[in-house]
């Protein structure tokens, strides 16, 4: 059930929108009837600072006013561009995830609430903190390893966030339900689930163990690889409150100019950088999901250090043959195994035509190939790709756009470092090598040896299976002779959803009307 205060923080959030100008910057002039109405007047009730602003400043001054839940909305959101537009997911993209530090006293509460342990006797000294975003921030800290002092990075969860986000969350909730409700056109985009989602999501990253854990799994996974690790996490002072890891010195890859005066090798660095992203995707399956500059170290000895692995990606095993074959079908310009790939994968349904899609693929191959390498932006490729696939009925897959929004970002990321950086020619290694070993003999095997294992557990599973078919029959056989009847927790169920339904339409009208009046006051 929704509660009164949910609606009036959604009030408090729409009203905040629209004095920041964010309502207004939205493209609205081929808008008709009452959407266009609320967008004119969305611009007359903007600030007049923020008419001066462009749109991404305007969604940040917004966000900053609206606090820690609508960050992590707006970092969301900026991986689903199927939801939001590709326009609105860059401006979404660039949000900074910068907000104002807590006292060092609330964290060491923190610290040791969740560790069950003083302060004291887990570091021998913690400073003020460097670095804060919406969830959590970091300390620089010392313990005593060995008989030496070692300095550490204590990452501590923000007091209250928790409490706070799921109070908004329940405003999201509200949100998604009236736009599935009233905005029939939006159902297909499923704002529920997307804010389902959403929670989930952030549920997982507001439990800092689960990030330590990422972190391991990376670790062991790049330890052999050249120029690339992460941080070693300290299991016995972490918790779902605290994370603590090893102290990184390095240059932000920010800094372009700090890298440049320490003498590094920026070209090298963003090779370095793209051949690492693609050597996790497609031999591990599991990605640092949020490689942006202010995340990326570069130590003395070139090497690269990622931090804040609290966004990861997966991919399964057809995923990974889904993006190499894909990538390596593009750089030998075969569009009609890029096409069957598609199919095969069970992307894009059997209706249509393998032919016609591989036309349409090459509609986007070939004009990339008239270009310099060096102009060519994977990302961008993968953009057009995913946009013609929806001709062909191709259902949006969240972990293949995630890859796409990770992508996007490393790629701009190396061309900062190299203005020239070639994607393909960096590429090819990696996607050549995982090919050979994975779509080849070797993979055959692989194929087969997995088929073998999945036979056998059906053959296990074949007298539980018998026994579930015969129960199934009874139950169908009983069903045509006295009909389907609801048990009393089902009816119970339908009824309490009605209700929901009629006082979330009511609440809904409370909701127009409040803002009218709020409206005309803004106006008066």
């Amino acid at each position: 059930m929704t509660s009164p205060g949910a609606a009036f923080r959604l009030l408090r959030a729409g009203w905040i929108l629209t004095r920041e100008g964010v309502i207004s910057a939205l493209p609205g002039d081929e808008l008709s009837g009452l959407p266009r109405f609320g967008w004119r007047v969305a611009r007359l009730l903007t600030r007049r600072r923020a008419k001066r602003r462009g749109r991404p400043e305007r969604l940040a001054g917004a966000v900053a006013r609206l606090g820690p839940s609508y960050v992590k909305l707006g970092q969301f959101l900026a991986t689903r561009p199927d939801v939001v537009g590709n326009d609105i997911a860059l401006d979404l993209a660039l949000l900074q995830d910068r907000m104002h530090t807590f006292g060092l006293e609330q964290a060491v509460h923190a610290i040791e609430g969740s560790l069950g342990r003083p302060v004291d006797m887990l570091f021998r000294d913690i400073g003020d903190p460097v670095a804060a975003a919406s969830i959590a921030q970091v300390h620089p800290a010392e313990v005593i390893n060995e008989g030496s002092n070692t300095k550490v990075a204590v990452k501590v969860i923000r007091p209250g966030v928790r409490k706070a986000f799921f109070r908004d969350l329940e405003s999201f909730f509200l949100a998604a339900r009236l736009q599935e409700k009233y905005i029939p056109s939006s159902r297909r985009l499923r704002p529920v689930e997307v804010t389902e989602t959403l929670a989930q999501t952030t549920k997982i990253e507001m439990d800092l163990r689960l990030e330590a854990a990422a972190l391991s799994e990376i670790g062991e996974n790049t330890k052999d690889d050249p120029g690339f690790r992460v941080p070693k996490v300290d299991w016995e002072r972490t918790g779902r409150d605290v994370l603590t890891m090893e102290w990184v010195d390095g240059i932000k890859m920010s800094d372009i100019e700090g890298l440049r005066a320490a003498g590094h090798d920026l070209k090298a660095i963003a090779s370095t950088l793209v051949q690492s992203f693609l050597r996790h995707t497609l031999r591990d399956g599991f990605f640092h999901a949020d490689m942006h500059p202010g995340n990326l170290f570069v130590e003395t000895d070139g090497t690269i250090v990622a931090v804040d692995l609290g966004i990861a990606g997966r991919l399964g095993r057809k995923e990974r043959r889904f993006l190499a074959e894909i990538l390596y079908g593009f750089i030998t310009r075969d569009y009609f195994r890029v096409a069957e790939v598609h199919f095969e994968a069970g992307y894009v349904p059997r209706k249509h035509d393998v032919s016609a899609f591989a036309q349409a693929i090459r509609a986007i191959g070939e004009p990339i190939h008239g270009q310099p390498a060096e102009t060519i932006s994977m990302a961008k490729l993968l953009t057009l790709l995913f946009e013609v696939t929806e001709l062909f009925d191709m259902q949006t897959r969240p972990e293949l756009i995630l890859l796409q929004k990770t992508m996007v970002v490393v790629e701009g990321v190396a061309r900062t470092l190299d203005p020239a950086f070639n994607m393909w020619k960096t590429s090819e290694p990696v996607v050549g090598n995982w090919i050979a070993g994975n779509l080849g003999p070797r993979g055959l095997l692989m194929d087969a040896r997995e088929g073998i294992s999945a036979l056998v557990s059906l053959a296990r599973q074949a007298p539980d299976l018998a026994a579930r078919t015969e129960r199934l029959s009874r139950e169908i056989d009983r069903m045509a002779e006295h009909g389907l009847r609801f048990d009393e927790a089902t009816a119970h169920a339908i009824g309490k959803a009605e209700a929901r339904h009629a006082r979330s339409g009511r609440l809904a009208l409370w909701v127009i009307a409040l803002t009218l009046l709020w409206i005309g006051w803004g106006l008066a």
